[in-house]
């Protein structure tokens, strides 16, 4: 057996070049590695910084929604209560953005109002200020998240959830879905801050971005622009306040800087109007210029506050810094002075700004006012269902006020054959066809949103509704048309059945009223009622008919004359009918009488129930009142007798 013994060193000097080559090999396979990991780890923090503001996103959506949900008829109560008192608009203005979570969202539906002609520039004005101040809360509530409390508030998640899950009472449950909104929120926070912590390379690429563009009207740039791809302030102000906490990585200083920092913001004051001019195209003069006021608004604030903090940076930020430590706290508190301080000095100017709006956004010539259109309702609304649901209530009013009017002036012409009113009731019918139309497709825009149950059932009998409404305003044009068929062939009608016509139009009118008020009002305790006024129009429709057939048997009135008296009042017994289902929508979509009354039954019987479960009933009720009764006389002969007794 042979044993071969070799040098090691004769082997590595042998290969140098190889065992070199290894080594460099070694040294380039760990740099790519290296180089590979980091690019996972920039891109997982820029995945998670998305990923957090689009949480912070949805938690304000839903805190928004709850809020809507849980205060929506408070709102309606305000914004129909709108004075020319600037203060108080200012502070509906503030409470309606609160509850919005957006002011953008709050100059949007105030300009619907003003479009709709149901408020001035000077009531959309202080609106528009205070909802400048409202928007500042959200930023405090983001800024909380600087003081070490996040993970706390993040709990508000699950107890949300679990209030939406095991409340059986509705608003129990919608203030559960807004305290789920805003522990999202702070979840959608703690993502974002979790970014920037995870990627030492990332902050530091953020921290040379903001020092390499430390210039105030570039700064201000970048908040217009970003406010305007997010359609949010409130989004980017949060971004803002995340990056001004301090980095987690050496020297520890914020990503951006405190004076950096008030001139985004600034901005951002400017970026949020790109909402609201971008809701007024389309709209009528007034609501452009709504849109101007609220530009010309932030823009003064912004130009006002931007040469300050330019001259006396220092200064300012020093301020700052004396109020609280926090830097994010900081950012917030700023953008709370900027818009209170904003409004307080321009709030005694509101006349000059909107004379100011006026002359920049000149009235529109050659407008048709008569063209058909709609009167209250706007897809701005949309924003806030609840004021939608209020203002297509609105809307139907006003409909159904157009066709009274239109069966009035066509039951005139057919009493004195006078045509005067044709062109005004053709009009109006064109109208009423055209809101009739619009009214049905806002319908199903406003079925897709998130309703109240309430409005949800309110808004699914309305289609019933504008459609029995519609049907009113044809019979009126028909009326019309007999009125003109009877002029033209020289027909008139005897006196007898002239009376007879009008005390039936009489009943119906006063039905038409009184179903209207049942509809606005929900007196479903006066439905009854409506129901025995229904029968007895159709008593009155059988009688009018047989006195008709009398008359025309006896030669007291034409064939001709009495085609048209029968046509009448079989119209008139229809129109009766449309009006019940519209009082009758109130309790069941479709106006039927008979579902109605069922479901009425039904909830007597449900009382009862819980009378007798309760262990209370009616006459037990009774006989305490009697007892109260006893004792109150008892009491007062007692107390006179002291008095004859001081006497």
């Amino acid at each position: 057996m042979t044993v071969y013994l070799l040098d090691i060193s004769q082997i590595l000097s042998y290969n140098k070049s190889v065992v070199g080559k290894i080594r460099v090999d070694i040294k380039v396979s760990a740099f790519v590695t290296k180089k590979g990991s980091f690019g996972l780890n920039v891109f997982a923090s820029v995945l998670s910084l998305i990923a957090g503001l689009g949480v912070l996103m949805i938690g304000m959506k839903m805190l928004s929604e709850g809020l809507e949900k849980s205060a929506g008829k408070g709102m309606r109560k305000m914004l129909g209560k709108i004075s020319n008192n600037r203060f108080a608009g200012i502070g509906v203005g503030a409470v309606v953005t609160v509850l919005d979570n957006s002011s953008a969202a709050t100059t949007v539906m105030v300009i619907g109002f003003v479009n709709a002609g149901l408020m001035t520039l000077f009531q959309a004005t202080s609106i528009i200020m205070g909802a400048n101040i409202g928007t500042t809360l959200t930023g405090v509530i983001i800024a909380l998240s600087g003081f070490d409390i996040g993970a706390y508030m993040a709990i508000l998640a699950f107890i949300g959830v679990a209030m939406m899950m095991f409340c059986k009472n509705d608003t129990a449950k919608k203030i559960g879905y807004a305290i789920a909104g805003l522990g999202l929120m702070y979840v959608g926070l703690s993502f974002m801050s979790g970014a920037l912590k995870g990627s030492e390379v990332l902050t530091q690429a953020l921290q040379d971005t903001f020092v390499a563009v430390d210039f105030p009207l570039l700064l201000i740039l970048i908040g217009i622009v970003f406010t305007a791809l997010f359609q949010s302030s409130t989004a980017m102000t949060a971004l803002v306040v995340t990056m001004a906490a301090p980095s987690a990585f050496p020297p520890y200083v914020s990503i951006i800087p405190m004076q950096s920092a008030l001139f985004i913001i600034l901005g951002t004051n400017i970026g949020t109007c790109i909402t609201a001019i971008i809701a007024s195209f389309g709209a009528s003069t007034n609501a452009k210029r709504t849109a101007v006021i609220h530009l010309l608004f932030n823009a003064i604030g912004t130009i006002l506050f931007a040469t300050i903090i330019w001259i006396f940076k220092d200064g300012v930020v020093w301020l700052f810094n004396q109020m609280t430590s926090h830097t994010q706290m900081q950012v917030a508190l700023f953008h709370v002075f900027f818009n209170v301080i904003t409004t307080l000095l321009l709030t005694p100017f509101i006349k000059p700004l909107t004379l100011l709006a006026t002359s920049l956004v000149k009235e529109r010539r050659g407008g048709d006012d008569e063209a058909p259109h709609m009167y209250f309702i706007d897809d701005r609304f949309l924003q806030t269902p609840p004021i939608a649901v209020a203002q297509v209530k609105r809307e139907v009013d006003n409909m159904a006020a157009m066709a009274k009017t239109n069966l009035k002036r066509a039951m005139i012409a057919v009493f004195t054959l006078d045509l005067g009113d044709r062109e005004k009731v053709e009009r109006d019918e064109h109208r009423i066809n055209y809101i009739n139309k619009g009214v049905s497709k806002y319908l199903i825009k406003l079925s897709s949103l998130q309703l109240l149950r309430s409005d949800e059932k309110f808004v699914g009998s309305l289609h019933h509704v504008v459609s029995d409404i519609e049907r009113i305003a044809d019979h009126a044009e028909n009326f019309m048309e007999i009125a003109t068929a009877m002029k033209e062939n020289d027909c008139k009608f005897t006196q007898d059945a002239m009376d007879e016509l009008e005390d039936m139009y009489d009943k119906v009118m006063a039905m038409f009223d009184e179903s209207m008020y049942i509809f606005a009002n929900n007196a479903v305790d006066r439905l009854k009622g409506f129901s025995e006024r229904e029968q007895e129009v159709d008593m009155t429709k059988r009688l009018l008919g047989n006195n008709h057939i009398a008359r025309l048997n006896a030669g007291g009135c034409s064939v001709e004359s009495g085609t048209y008296f029968y046509s009448i009042i079989s119209a008139l017994e229809r129109i009766a009918d449309h009006l019940t289902n519209i009082a009758f929508s109130i309790k069941s979509p479709s106006g039927s009488q008979r579902e109605a009354m069922e479901k009425i039954a039904d909830e007597q019987k449900r009382r009862t129930r819980e009378k007798r479960h309760s262990g209370k009933t009616l006459i037990d009720a009774h006989e305490d009142q009697k007892d109260t009764n006893k004792d109150n006389t008892d009491q007062k002969g007692e107390t006179d007798d002291l008095r004859i007794g001081e006497h």
